[in-house]
């Protein structure tokens, strides 16, 4: 447990009779980045708050940092959390700094950290200006450093790039990424496109309806990807009869043949074998679905249950 920034035991949370989260198990190694995935409504955001200690599981643990959020230390434990749920609150009419010591009054620190954080989100040359006349991302960017004022170990982040516009994904992507190589903070990132997020992640969880459909790192979600390789000749009916009486899992396909491989050499044995049977092949491709399409294919569903 040492090991792990995050870590939830059979976290659980009903509403009546819906269950929005459902015996979850997470573990989330410190120094990484690890994107909590799924679609609207898998029950992202409930896990976060049960994280957090805004909600009560109704059944289950956490551990943060090693500790029990349920313990006797809870406020001393979120101290060293920094969190940033949903849009942040923000005072229009006063500048980025002014933001910024808002809260560092309540927090209690030292004065250093606004320019410290400034830094981290590049948002040095725009502090004195008013937020009303910042940009979304910069509005984001700010509420980020919001979060990291208090010097925390672990970063919660709730749907981070959700409304941005390219150049602000891109900017915030960069900032993430950094942050536990340049930091040593730990930062756990939900979202619903895998596409936005996967340049930035080392491990991630993939959940549908509260359940977990996957944990790893992003080479072993990889990994499940099925290759197959595609084929394009004259006879395509005679094709799959010649592939499939050889022991390949073939099928036909948008007047292709469709077959399960795993590598060139496959594709080698594959050409060998139907030029062997008088079969002329004019087309070989060895596909593969984007981590896009699997992640969809793993969470479809028609009627999403959590909140």
């Amino acid at each position: 447990m040492d090991n792990l920034a995050i870590q939830t035991a059979g976290l659980t949370r009903r509403y009546k009779e819906v269950a929005a989260v459902q015996s979850l198990d997470l573990e989330v190694p410190q120094g990484s980045v690890y994107g909590f995935l799924g679609p609207n409504g898998a029950g992202k955001t409930t896990t976060i708050r049960m994280l957090l200690g805004l909600i009560k599981p109704s059944a289950g643990q956490v551990w943060l940092l090693g500790q029990p959020i349920a313990s006797h230390q809870r406020l001393a434990l979120l101290r060293q959390v920094g969190a940033l749920v949903e849009m942040p609150s923000l005072y229009p009419h006063l500048t980025g700094r002014e933001n910024l010591e808002v809260t560092r009054r309540l927090l209690d620190i030292d004065r250093k950290h606004i320019d410290r954080v400034l830094g981290i989100v590049r948002l040095n040359d725009a502090a004195d200006r008013a937020v009303k006349g910042y940009s979304l991302g910069m509005k984001q960017r700010l509420g980020l450093a919001l979060a990291l004022l208090n010097e925390p170990r672990l970063l919660i982040l709730d749907e981070p790039t959700n409304g941005l516009d390219p150049a602000g994904i891109h900017e915030m992507r960069d900032l993430i990424r950094d942050l536990p190589q340049q930091y040593g903070i730990t930062v756990f990132l939900s979202s619903h496109l895998l596409s936005e997020i996967e340049i930035m992640v080392s491990h991630l969880a993939i959940v549908k309806q509260g359940k977990l459909l996957f944990q790893g790192t992003l080479d072993s979600l990889h990994a499940q990807r099925e290759s197959h390789l595609v084929i394009g000749v004259p006879q395509p009916e005679q094709a799959m009869q010649i592939l499939q009486a050889s022991g390949w899992s073939a099928s036909r396909e948008n007047g292709h043949v469709k077959v399960l491989a795993h590598s060139t050499a496959d594709a080698a044995a594959i050409n060998a074998a139907l030029l062997h049977n008088g079969q002329m092949v004019y087309h070989l491709s060895l596909e593969q679905p984007s981590l896009e399409e699997l992640f969809l294919q793993m969470t479809a569903t028609n009627a999403p249950t959590g909140a």
